[in-house]
């Protein structure tokens, strides 16, 4: 029987370090090639030996395909192609084309030149894993080869994120990186059609959440932030320099004018100049409202947030600073935390989801002494809140897009175990489907029923239906469709199909019904 099989190298029972293996009609895929921000050694690269025993990636792979250009799910790309060796094709939309090498370089630039870190990939050799990057179009079916093709659907989560559907003949797989099912103030809602794959592969960062109203939510936001600057107070948010970044932007921008705030609110990256252009460059990824905003004004030019120097992070009073990155493991962000943790009138936002290991995950589980490089230890005594502005989907999320894509099989990446667990047996129990949660290395086999389609021409098709006839089909039975004018020999089937009733058993010869639907013989 033809089978599929899925093996997560990481993101399998963790959250970082995306990377997924499917073969499926013989051909194998790469989906997402992240590393681990929790890991500062081998640890935060997938584990590529698993495949690169038997000589170079090249040889393995058809092609690798990226979400989205988080680094969780493209930081190991270069390391992957120009370090291990792999020269086959990388596909990803536009908008994460442009932006992937932009975010590697911000991180080599950090891990290289300030930690000094060797044995990691160089400038050049994120140039050099661009050139292999072929850029796909949302709903456009490519051609990977004679047998494989794929297809991108809008994911929302972040500017260009998209989930993939990756088909050989009648088998198919799903993968949806990272998705978010309600809309947001800068992009729409993850969408796919009722493609019923054989295996969905899913996210599930946030397995048993259900998250209260958007509305409620940016109320507490602004309120906290609101009592903080009242109170003289500095507010850090650690966010990644694209996606959420922008959406807070939005709501803070639109209070102060509101509420005519004085307190400076900054931005501290280069990245933000970057970052307009892009959303400017792919404005057609983002929502309704932006894009007819943007015919009067650019959406993402704000009048109150302005560049950070680092500086400013010493000046008197109160101001809000946005600073990258979101978990709080390294650059600016964590600067500036260092400088603001010891007053209890700071406050510290988290607004998304952070990896074990991090001082963002650290701080949130409610460390107050916490370990810094050369042994220091810092005091954490300004409050730390922490609210789910995180653009992925939760459990009733997932569950909406099962009901969407209609899959055989389900399977869970991107999350941690024991919430993985929980949402399984939601799953199993509401859509009567298996549903697998593999480790690390661990590999899941799915057997499939494929339908081999044959074409034939409609006017005989149309010939043979009027005059009731009927006509030999090699192989062991076989359902036709005759408004499509497609057969579908299916070798797996019985010989015996019951309709209206009646039962024919004439074995290789299918019988037509002016009903347009055909007996199985």
């Amino acid at each position: 029987m033809p089978e599929i099989k899925v093996t997560p190298l990481g993101a399998g029972q963790d959250v970082g370090r995306s990377c997924i293996l499917v073969s499926i009609g013989g051909k194998n895929i790469m989906l997402d090639c992240g590393m681990h921000m929790g890991y500062n050694d081998d640890r935060r690269f997938p584990d590529f030996s698993y495949v690169t025993q038997n000589g170079r990636l090249t040889e393995f792979l058809d092609c690798v395909i990226i979400s989205h250009f988080h680094l969780d799910h493209c930081g190991a790309l270069p390391f992957m192609s120009e370090m291990v060796g792999y020269d086959g094709p990388i596909y990803m939309t536009h908008p994460t084309k442009a932006i992937c090498p932009i975010l590697l370089e911000d991180f080599r630039k950090i891990t290289v030149d300030k930690k000094g870190e060797t044995n990691f990939f160089t400038s050049q050799m994120i140039k050099d894993c661009m050139k292999k990057v072929v850029p796909l179009n949302l709903h456009q079916t490519v051609q990977v080869d004679d047998e494989l093709e794929i297809k991108a659907y809008y994911a929302g989560h972040v500017l260009g994120a998209a989930m993939v559907q990756i088909k050989v003949g009648s088998e198919s797989v799903v993968y949806t990186g990272d998705y978010n099912m309600t809309p947001d103030r800068h992009l729409g809602a993850a969408w796919i059609d009722k493609c019923r794959p054989d295996i969905l592969i899913s996210e599930s960062t946030y397995a048993t959440t259900i998250r209260d109203s958007k509305r409620c939510r940016e109320r507490d936001f602004l309120k906290k932030v609101h009592e903080s600057i009242e109170r003289g107070g500095k507010v850090l948010i650690p966010v990644f320099a694209l996606g959420r970044a922008q959406e807070l932007c939005i709501l803070l921008e639109t209070f102060w004018e509101r509420m005519n705030l004085k307190a400076p609110i900054y931005f501290s990256t280069g990245l933000t100049e970057k970052a307009n252009h892009y959303y400017k460059l792919f404005i057609t990824w983002t929502n309704q409202k932006i894009r007819k905003t943007f015919v009067q004004r650019n959406m993402f030019e704000f009048k109150h947030i302005k560049a950070f120097d680092r500086s400013y992070a010493d000046n008197p009073g109160p101001m809000v600073v946005f600073a990258t990155p979101g978990m709080l493991h390294a650059g600016q962000s964590l600067q500036i935390f260092k400088k603001w943790a010891g007053n209890e009138k700071n406050m510290v936002i988290m607004p998304g989801y952070c990896v074990q290991g991090t001082i963002g995950h650290k701080i949130l589980n409610g460390q107050r002494k916490l370990e810094m490089e050369g042994r220091a230890t810092l005091d954490v005594k300004l409050q730390v809140e922490y609210m789910s502005f995180s653009a992925h989907a939760d459990a009733k999320g997932i569950m909406q897009l099962i009901r969407m894509a209609e899959p055989r099989n389900m399977l869970l990446v991107h999350g941690e175990a024991a919430k993985m667990e929980f949402l399984k047996g939601k799953i199993e129990q509401e859509f009567n489907i298996d549903c697998y949660m593999p480790a690390n290395g661990e590999t899941v086999t799915v057997t499939t029923n494929p339908s081999v389609p044959v074409d034939i021409s409609l006017n005989l098709l149309k010939r043979e239906m009027v005059l009731g006839g009927a006509f030999r089909v090699t192989g062991l039975g076989a359902v036709l469709h005759p408004p499509s004018g497609r057969f579908f020999i299916d070798t797996g089937w019985a010989v015996l199909h019951i309709l209206s009733g009646r039962s024919f058993i004439d074995t290789g010869w299918v019988v037509l019904y002016n009903t347009g639907w055909v007996v199985l013989s």
